[in-house]
């Protein structure tokens, strides 16, 4: 069985060991719950990058997907707040049904709540939207029919929180044969340091949910052994992106810690026909 972060890096180093200030640890959907009201503000820098990283890939998959067929369904795999989904919505054809699922109800709720006020101002893409719960933490995976068939996968910095073998039979009872998945998360570089977390700032308490530090090659292996192959997305196979002086003020005071540590990853899969 894997093991979490937290029981890696209980030995005393680490930033979780060393940290100043209390740490609760909760079951990540209710982590997650409770993460939602500050998720988008609290400053994360590793979502700061992904968002960077995910506006150059997004497009390139879609055009991906487009090559194999009419795109009909693009499903975010662990949406959070819609980050992804909102961009999902940019990028889609306007015939193809956008799909956000995430275990966390306070998460959706954001989500729906952020994708309604948008749609207020663009109404086009008010019935291109579904947002469900799907919890892949639960064996054997149960999707909801909204986001089953689906031409197009993505999910962005949630392996972190799932099993490696878990997390790809999730996906794989998503997706056609032939689709496309565009997994990001964070490095295991970083995974060795820290983990995912927030400050909880009624309390002060740092609280973090459940994590794990798959490695790339961890992660190649459960893909493959899903029935994924690894396919090469604006020129790259796997992209890798350590934090240089140049990115911090884009990234957030937050990243200065980081310099010179690789901390996030992306693969674009297709599952095998």
């Amino acid at each position: 069985m894997a093991r979490t972060i937290r029981e890696s890096l209980a030995s005393g180093s680490g930033e979780i060991a060393s940290a100043q200030r209390p740490v609760e640890y909760l079951e990540t959907v209710e982590a997650y719950n409770r993460w939602a009201e500050v998720y988008d503000t609290d400053g994360n820098f590793l979502q700061a990058l992904d968002s960077i990283e995910m506006q150059r890939l997004l497009p390139r998959l879609v055009a991906k997907v487009a090559e194999s067929g009419p795109v009909r369904k693009l499903v975010d795999l662990g949406c959070g707040t819609g980050r992804n989904t909102r961009r999902l919505l940019e990028f889609a054809p306007q015939d193809a049904q956008v799909v956000g699922v995430d275990a966390s109800p306070g998460m959706l709720e954001v989500a729906r709540a952020t994708i309604n006020k948008e749609m207020e101002v663009d109404a086009s893409g008010s019935e291109r939207v579904l947002l469900d719960i799907y919890d892949l933490l639960q064996s054997p995976p149960v999707p909801p029919e909204c986001s089953k068939e689906a031409s197009g996968v993505i999910s962005t910095l949630v392996l972190e929180h799932i099993p490696v073998a878990q997390f790809f039979e999730g996906v794989a009872a998503l997706i056609s044969s032939g689709g496309y998945f565009l997994l990001t998360n964070m490095h295991s570089d970083m995974g060795s340091i820290s983990q995912a977390g927030f400050v909880d700032t009624a309390t002060g308490t740092k609280i973090r949910p459940t994590s794990y530090s798959h490695t790339i090659e961890e992660v190649l292996k459960a893909a493959e052994e899903a029935g994924f192959d690894v396919v090469e997305l604006d020129g790259e196979q796997v992209r890798e992106r350590k934090v240089d002086e140049t990115m911090v003020e884009q990234l957030g005071k937050r990243a200065n810690k980081w310099v010179g540590v690789t901390v996030w990853f992306g693969i674009c899969f297709r599952k095998r026909e």
